[in-house]
């Protein structure tokens, strides 16, 4: 059986926790679909940076960080409550865009297909 880090699993929860505590917050505030893609968090378990990407029409961004920003320590204290831990871990929001590359990557292919059924 494989042994797991203590900070993997931490992981794992603050992610479940932060998309179920903002899913609906989000989806009122912007038109499109905030997904939180995964949490990186430190040995040490004190830091914790957590992805998310937005699909969605227009530049929302700038928006969604500023929400990220106004309620950190209320999302702070609200994942604290579920981990068991001393230190509730300091929490960073990060722009993925892993996301929006791969769709563009399969547009790509997509068009690629297209031009050599053409010829």
């Amino acid at each position: 059986m494989k042994q797991y880090k203590r900070s993997e699993r931490l992981s794992e929860m603050i992610l479940r926790d932060v998309a179920a505590l903002l899913g609906n917050e989000l989806s009122e505030l912007v038109k499109g679909m905030v997904t939180f893609t995964r949490v990186k968090l430190t040995d040490d378990l004190r830091f914790a940076k957590i992805y998310y990407s937005y699909l969605g029409e227009g530049d929302n961004r700038p928006r969604i960080e500023s929400f990220f920003k106004q309620k950190n320590k209320q999302i702070r204290s609200m994942v604290g409550k579920n981990l068991q831990v001393r230190y509730i871990p300091e929490i960073t929001f990060v722009f993925d865009p892993s996301v929006e590359e791969g769709i563009r990557i399969e547009q790509l292919l997509n068009e690629l297909k297209r031009e050599n059924k053409e010829k």
